[in-house]
């Protein structure tokens, strides 16, 4: 049989861009570019190189987001991914982290799976709760921040690198396990891969597809809220001290002034 793997990924703005809030809130996605959140390529990578191992086995990534989230999916099938799954619908702005993860739990067991994997968190949210949140809607176990993982005769098995010891831990499929950036630089799309990403298939699903009602999600069914935002203050020019003679004692003035020593 068939080892059917399933990949979360998420489409984030660009870290690189100058981010802001809408008004209610929320990320203004409109503002900025997104892509294919970098500790996501990880996971794709891990999966790839499993699927490379097995005798038999299918990939598929998943996203929920926008319409322009098809580009983080697109970019995961020309890794080498085989097929993908979008979960759209207008209700599903402001979702937070609990409520993404139900909508992904749903949409695994529609789509069936012997493995998820995630990547360690997001680059904007930067949560990290989210492959043990499916875990636990799902009901199976979780290994998580693995830095090593391979799946041998329905066993997953892993390495997660602590402080002062590494642990090796092991769970039965079907499982949930989340990689970090530490288990293996994701490779490039080829040129080949990207043209074959083109003919490999993008099914649409909303929360009708997943017996998911509006109230169960977005702002309105979101755990938790974001209260206020500022915009970051300008940059201000910083204190030239001209050194002719006192500058130390001017220097460490001008640190005790702002507390640094």
């Amino acid at each position: 049989m068939s080892l059917r793997i399933v990949v979360t990924v998420k489409y984030v703005p660009d870290a690189t861009g100058d981010r802001h809030f809408a008004d209610d809130l929320t990320v203004d996605r409109d503002d900025v570019d997104g892509l294919l959140s970098e500790l996501d390529e990880y996971a794709v990578e891990q999966a790839l190189q499993i699927a490379e191992d097995a005798d038999d086995a299918e990939i598929t990534v998943l996203t929920v987001g926008p319409e322009d989230a098809k580009d983080a999916l697109r970019k995961a099938l020309s890794m080498g991914a085989d097929k993908a799954i979008h979960v759209e619908d207008d209700d599903l702005h402001g979702t937070d982290a609990i409520g993404t993860s139900l909508v992904l739990a749903k949409a695994i067991e529609k789509a069936g799976y012997d493995l998820v994997i995630s990547g360690m968190a997001s680059t904007d949210g930067t949560m990290g709760v989210v492959p043990a949140l499916l875990a636990e809607r799902l009901g199976v176990p979780q290994v998580t921040l693995l830095s090593e993982v391979s799946v041998e005769d329905g066993v997953v098995t892993g390495r997660r690198d602590g402080d002062a010891a590494s642990e090796q831990l092991q769970a039965s499929l079907p499982a949930v396990v989340s990689v970090t950036d530490q288990s293996g630089e994701a490779r490039y799309p080829s040129f080949k891969g990207i043209m074959a990403a083109k003919k490999k298939p993008v099914q649409s699903w909303d929360l009708s597809d997943l017996d998911l009602e509006a109230e169960e999600v977005g702002l309105e069914g979101a755990w938790t809220a974001v209260d206020s935002a500022a915009e970051r203050p300008a940059r201000t020019a910083g204190t030239i001290v001209k050194d002719e003679g006192e500058g130390g004692k001017q220097l460490a003035e001008f640190l005790a002034g702002q507390k640094f020593i």
